[in-house]
């Protein structure tokens, strides 16, 4: 049975690390990451946005999940613990059918509203997922609920959201919305992005907002999204071979391990592996040219997918050897 995050980020805040939580739409990236888990024996956040469950369809999402769980049990004893979660929610309809679907966490979204209008939706959401926890015997009892406070930058599903238009975390509101809501963590702005573009200049975070939350909810879970370091080994394959993402630039990697150390238990994951799956199907292909069956360049995408994730549980997450 897939689980929520409750238990993962308890153990998470308690030892310092985080759970990496890494963006699906097809089998390849869920076997990729799953094999990395499984070889690690990481906890694992499988997620999807709105524009993956248009892509590949919310019944395969949930299959291919629950299949991948199903398979770690060959290699762990009750199997690989994975949460399902839904990216990005943006609206209650589409929270409420992911739920009723079988996700066993869900990240509302209505950070674009004001502070009233953010608690008042979020709190429905959490309602909702309360009265239906426990209900169906292959959900678990209580489906998780993340919100966000405070607004990245960058691109989402295709949403721009501007530099002007983002917004910094304001402690001052946590501990009230986290009381009013009932969540069980929160996304916080503190100079991540959303996209493989993130920084002109000199990469910081604000870590002194990291701190103050921390001080005003201890032990609370809380969350980077926009977290991708846009590993430069990919960028230099993808360009070798016909592609062009000059000015991308991520998170260091030194950068978010700061950050679990300082309380955060999930970071976000989905640019690089786009990047690293990228780069895998552009290196094979450009060097076998004869070659046009997509199990054999899938396959080399995915390898890149596994290695890129193994590098984030040993090098920013902490999370191996946690199961």
């Amino acid at each position: 049975m897939l689980v929520n995050t409750v238990e993962m980020f308890k153990k998470a805040y308690a030892g310092k690390y985080a759970i990496g939580a890494f963006n699906v739409n097809n089998m390849e990236l869920v076997q990729g990451i799953i094999e990395a888990c499984i070889e690690l024996r990481s906890p694992v956040i499988l997620q999807a946005s709105a524009g993956a469950i248009k892509y590949a369809g919310l019944t395969n999402i949930i299959a291919l999940t629950k299949a991948a769980q199903e398979d770690s049990k060959k290699f762990i004893k009750g199997g690989l613990p994975i949460a399902l979660n839904l990216d990005h929610g943006d609206s209650f309809e589409s929270c409420k059918l992911c739920i009723d679907s079988g996700f066993t966490s869900i990240m509302i979204d209505a950070s674009h509203y004001d502070f009233a209008k953010n608690v008042e939706l979020t709190k429905k959401v959490v309602d909702y997922a309360r009265r239906v926890g426990g209900k169906n015997p292959s959900k678990p009892k209580y489906i998780s609920v993340e919100a966000e406070l405070g607004r990245l930058a960058g691109i989402e599903d295709n949403i721009d959201v501007s530099e002007a238009d983002s917004a910094f975390t304001d402690p001052r509101e946590v501990s009230e919305f986290v009381k009013q809501t009932g969540v069980d963590s929160l996304a916080i702005a503190i100079g991540t992005s959303h996209g493989a573009f993130k920084f002109k200049g000199e990469p910081k975070l604000r870590y002194d907002i990291l701190e103050q939350i921390q001080s005003l909810v201890p032990g609370f879970p809380l969350v980077l999204h926009g977290a991708s370091s846009v590993p430069q080994k990919y960028l230099d394959i993808i360009t070798k071979y016909g592609g062009d993402v000059s000015g991308a630039r991520g998170v260091p990697e030194a950068l978010l391990k700061k950050a679990t150390s300082l309380g955060v238990s999930k970071i976000n994951i989905d640019s690089d592996l786009r990047m690293a799956f990228t780069a895998g199907i552009r290196e094979f292909t450009a060097q076998n040219p004869s070659n046009f069956d997509p199990r054999s360049y899938l396959k080399h995408a995915r390898e890149y997918v596994k290695e890129l994730v193994k590098d984030k549980i040993l090098n920013v997450l902490g999370s191996d050897n946690k199961v």
